[in-house]
């Protein structure tokens, strides 16, 4: 894993040499943690590139950047991640006359994109994100992996375009100004992330997944999709044939990501997927794996006890943290790392566990992916179920009058009959088209409460991303619906952050063999009827690797990567809550709306645990770019 960086400018009096070098230096500085192992800058008359080097291929100098290939050819590459299929790239490739002076998989792409030009793309195996600058076409690629496992910010001025891995190197340009989007506020608001290719700020993007973008001199800039999820298949596999695939394909992609110059290791939390991760790897391996496992002292969000059956079963040389209420003492590494507003608490385990593990390992297995490619979520389930209501005849009227008795005859239903109360929400959601319901299941705040909630000063500007994304994809099984849009937004624009950021933070390269494009493509033909069967998920993945699993984590329902953040809010967080919430000088927000959700919350009324932690993420944000 490294940092990249760079400046190309097609108006050459836009900066001098001097001042563009010195500019990506501090763009690449900005993200040393991302690479603590080297740095490198490089420069000619229209590009400068920029980057800090994680070792874990080719530890030797050889395969320090920016690389360069021979003067005459004019290509230069700064590349972010691991392409998985180098070595074959590179047999290919050497068999129709290329040489190669390095074994990493940076020259590799190199070779690659001067052999097939801006298709290279569709020829990585792997994570990535990086740029060429290529001095004979006087053109500059940008390029971002398939699911988007890694980032790239840029932005472009003047006939300049700058770029980097994050925010806050991308922000050492001196020509961006820190003009907040309102949309993206609105966003963050309902969702608890800025989906790309916006960001928090004006005239600042994130290249999208399965994107890449062509600058050329004299020539208008195209940003282009290169992979699409492909549609279920018409010619179904047996289930028999399936499981022998899905056993084939990902032992094959833990295989490959076990390769490694550096020690290797694997996050546990004690789930399906990152059992099955810890499975196939200890299959595999000659030696113990070493596993690491977060935990918290209330019960409902540990798992540790599920985590060490795993390590039991597998003998793993096993290490667990247990998470403290003071562990938020870093929230404000954490914005400056994100750079811009993130609402998923659960970075905060993320970021000790990549922390503890980085202390023995420089490479971590993750289990992330899986249950967005094998339906691991109950809300595909719901989805399934609210659908099939929704098509009743007469339905949305139906659900909404029982609903309604539900509420005149139980008034306080989600206080003293929280059964009652799921059951109301239920039936209110099974009235509503499946493009108004599903992303309500992903959201903090409804739009009525953003609109409540915003005063003048940042009224609410409604954007229905998510909405459209369920559009597009509705013809489709309900559950393979739900599916696909989380694969095109929940997993990589707020999942994938979090590890990368979480990860990167501590100089630490988590891989996810569930995300292998090769899996996500074999999981995405399957109907949905395999993955999630009867109502029961991952029902493929679990009979495929049954055997890999301590028989009480197989039937155990799913907990997932909770934290106890509303029970802080009334203990030993209480008073950054109050201080920060309901300081006079917070103006974005109408303050008899904040003491609302804070009184309600701290007095038991109401569980406002996710929303406060929204409206705290976002003020604390707010304060570092004042600063």
């Amino acid at each position: 894993m490294c940092g990249i960086a760079g400046f190309v400018s097609f108006n050459e009096d836009f900066l001098s040499g001097e001042e563009r070098l010195e500019m990506v230096r501090e763009m690449t500085n900005a993200q040393n943690h991302r690479g603590p192992d080297d740095e490198g800058l490089w420069q000619e008359r229209q590009a400068t590139l920029g980057h800090r080097r994680l070792a874990v291929i080719d530890l030797t100098a050889s395969g320090r950047q920016p690389m360069s290939a021979e003067v005459e050819v004019g290509l230069h590459i700064v590349f972010n991640g691991e392409i998985y299929n180098f070595k074959d790239l590179r047999q290919t490739l050497e068999g129709v006359g290329y040489h190669f002076r390095t074994r990493t998989d940076t020259e590799v792409i190199l070779r690659s994109y001067q052999h097939w030009g801006i298709e290279c793309t569709t020829q990585l195996r792997g994570m990535f994100a990086f740029a060429i600058w290529d001095a004979p076409k006087r053109r500059l690629l940008l390029a971002r992996d398939r699911l988007g496992k890694k980032p790239l910010y840029y932005s472009e001025h003047n006939g300049a375009i700058s770029f980097a891995s994050e925010l806050q190197g991308l922000l050492k340009c001196r020509h961006i100004q820190k003009r907040i989007d309102r949309s993206a506020i609105d966003l963050y608001l309902n969702y608890g992330y800025i989906p790309s290719p916006g960001s928090v700020f004006e005239k600042v993007f994130k290249l999208s997944p399965a994107h890449r973008g062509i600058w050329e001199d004299g020539r208008p800039p195209r940003i282009e999709r290169y992979w699409t999820i492909p549609s279920p298949s018409k010619s179904l596999l047996s289930e028999e044939i399936a499981i022998e695939q899905l056993q084939t394909k990902l032992a094959e992609a833990v295989r490959i990501r076990m390769v490694s110059d550096v020690p290797v290791g694997a996050f546990l939390s004690g789930g399906i997927d990152s059992s099955i991760i810890v499975g196939l790897m200890a299959s595999q391996s000659t030696r113990p794996i070493k596993t690491f496992s977060i935990g918290f002292n209330d019960y409902r969000f540990n798992e540790l006890e599920h985590a060490r059956r795993v390590a039991d079963k597998w003998q793993t040389d096993h290490q667990e943290l247990i998470v403290e209420p003071d562990a938020l003492q870093i929230i404000p590494k954490m914005i400056r790392h994100v750079g811009e507003p993130y609402a998923d608490v659960s970075i905060i385990p993320t970021w000790y566990l990549a922390t503890m593990t980085k202390e023995q390992v420089s490479v971590a297995l993750t289990g992330d992916g899986g249950d967005e490619c094998f339906a691991g979520y109950e809300r595909y389930l719901a989805n399934l179920l609210t659908e099939s209501l929704y098509q009743l005849p007469g339905w949305p009227w139906v659900s909404n009058q029982i609903g309604n008795l539900i509420h005149d005859s139980f008034s306080d239903s989600d206080d003293r009959h929280p059964q009652l109360g799921r059951l109301q929400r239920f039936l209110h959601q099974s009235s509503r088209r499946m493009a108004d319901r599903y992303p309500q299941w992903l959201s903090y705040f409804t739009r009525e409460q953003r609109q409540e909630l915003c005063d003048d000063s940042l009224s609410a500007v409604p954007n229905d991303y998510l909405g459209q994304l369920v559009s597009r994809y509705q013809s489709l099984h309900p559950v393979e619906t739900a599916m696909t849009v989380d694969l095109l937004s929940y997993l990589p624009e707020d999942l994938l952050v979090k590890v990368d950021i979480a990860t990167m933070a501590s100089g630490l390269e988590a891989r996810s063999p569930f995300l292998d494009h090769h899996i996500v493509e074999f999981a995405a033909e399957l109907p949905a009827t395999m993955r999630m069967k009867n109502g029961r998920p991952k029902y493929l993945l679990k009979k495929a690797f049954a055997n890999l699993l301590p028989v009480e984590n197989l039937s155990r329902a799913k907990m997932g990567f909770g934290v106890p953040v509303g029970e802080w809010f009334r203990g030993p967080l209480r008073s950054l809550l109050e201080g920060v919430l309901l300081d006079s000088s917070t103006q974005l927000f109408r303050r008899s709306v904040i003491e609302r959700y804070v009184n309600d919350h701290l007095r038991g009324r109401r569980d406002y645990a996710f929303q406060l932690w929204n409206l705290l993420i976002l003020q604390l944000w707010l304060g570092s770019i004042r600063e």
